[in-house]
């Protein structure tokens, strides 16, 4: 690896340590990217689509430790890099997409509190959003008018502009007390008034549990609910369009959670909403939004408790009698992810061998029939090619890293023949396979 492709120390140390503890790494991951070419490519696609004024859904689909995090975090650094703003969320027991006892709206608390832009790509970007939005139209003001700040006829200018953004808003669903605080915001800005502006601030994050405290506060008879949440992220991704963003990218992992809800009618009533989002999507009924969703394949085909076991979305999102490992219809909802080959996982451990090399400074010491005999001997546990993910490997690997760099005089073929990482090899992984695999790779 040449000076300028070294992956900056900051960096480096982020994605190892998010790795080995079995996590996704919020940066660097066009560092380690591999695999998943035609995945991104349709769900690119589908971020084209929402920037022209569209909508998406997806369903991630994959196993635990398959890569459906890392896919989604690949698609939400793109989208922020191509002026989206991103909204993301993992379902809990206390995270729902409805429930009696507000796990809806603490979904979409956590979305909105993880509002990210480019320019603040850890969350928290709402007041950020809002602030940029109210700046820009007083620039655009001022160009067009070629007036100064403190001209009344100006403050005019920018005000007929406000109007227009909040107008447009006001005509949808709940579009209306949203446009007010929208106003009631601007209006505290130009006043210098911090307090109204908290408060608009704590509306629009769902924080006002009762209509009159809302009203005693601001003035609007109106909170955010359990039911209607959604209709809300429809509204934020209109107006993040008015206010100069490409769109809005919803992501929401951990869709099992939904898959354990014990009682019934309970997941009947999130796979209603669920069904809600999709139809909305595909119908042309929202515009500027797309909606990315981890699930792994028990939680979606479970016709007894799964999302197949509520109809409508069965019949939508169950696949023809065509599609198959290595002939995926990635332009269908719901997408499978393959498992990672073992010449993918191969080049994935080449790029960690020289981050981890650069990043404490040493010669890198593995050579490329180290990561082959380690390769094979991950393939070779039995059921890895039904069961191995990328998770198992990887953090196998840089485990190995590790203890071969605070141990310089072990070899990977020391550690492979030890016991914790003797692994029978598979009946499905025969001899000639592996060597197969050797030749290839070599």
């Amino acid at each position: 690896m040449t000076d300028s492709k070294k992956v900056p120390r900051r960096i480096a140390q982020t994605v190892l340590g998010s790795l080995k503890g079995g996590v996704v790494p919020r940066i660097g991951l066009p560092y380690i990217a591999v695999g998943r070419k035609n995945e991104i490519e349709a769900l690119l696609r589908d971020v084209e689509v929402i920037s022209d004024g569209g909508a998406s859904f997806r369903f991630i689909v994959g196993r635990y430790g398959s890569g459906k995090s890392f896919l989604l975090q690949t698609i939400r650094n793109y989208a922020m890099d191509k002026g989206f703003i991103v909204a993301d969320a993992d379902l809990s027991p206390e995270r729902r997409l409805r429930g009696a006892q507000g796990q809806g709206l603490a979904t979409y608390r956590e979305l909105i509190g993880n509002l990210s832009t480019k320019t603040k790509p850890e969350g928290g970007a709402l007041t950020l959003v809002l602030d940029r939005w109210i700046n820009n139209v007083q620039s655009e003001a001022v160009a067009e008018t070629g007036l100064f700040p403190g001209d009344p006829a100006l403050a005019a200018a920018t005000d007929k502009k406000i109007f227009a953004v909040t107008s447009s808003v006001s005509e949808m669903v709940h579009g209306f007390d949203f446009a007010r605080l929208l106003s009631a915001y601007y209006h505290a800005y130009l006043a210098g008034d911090d307090d109204t502006k908290s408060k608009v601030i704590r509306w629009f994050r769902g924080e006002y549990t009762t209509k009159s405290e809302a009203r005693e506060a601001l003035g609007v008879n109106m909170i955010i609910t359990d039911d209607d949440w959604y209709d809300y992220l429809k509204l934020f991704a209109t107006f993040f369009r008015l206010a100069g963003y490409t769109g809005m990218m919803v992501m929401v992992d951990e869709l099992v959670n939904l898959y354990k809800i014990p009682n019934a009618v309970t997941r009947q009533y999130n796979y209603e909403k669920l069904l809600t989002i999709y139809n909305d999507a595909l119908q042309g009924k929202a515009k500027y939004i797309g909606f990315i969703m981890g699930v792994t394949p028990q939680a979606l085909e479970d016709r007894r408790r799964g999302i197949y076991s509520y109809e409508a979305l069965s019949s939508r999102l169950s696949e023809g009698r065509f599609s198959r490992p290595g002939a995926r219809d990635l332009l269908a909802p719901v997408i499978r992810l393959d498992p990672l080959t073992a010449e993918e996982m191969l080049v994935l451990c080449e790029k960690l061998a020289e981050m981890h090399a650069d990043l404490y400074g040493y010669p890198r010491a593995l050579t490329t029939e180290d990561l082959v005999v380690f390769i094979k001997k991950e393939y070779g546990r039995i059921g890895a090619d039904q069961n191995i993910t990328p998770r198992e490997v990887i953090r196998d690997f840089i485990e190995i890293l590790d203890i071969i760099y605070q141990n310089p005089k072990m070899t990977v073929a020391s550690l492979l023949e030890s016991d914790g990482f003797e692994f029978a090899k598979s009946e499905a992984v025969s001899d000639n396979a592996a060597e197969g695999f050797l030749e290839f790779t070599v």
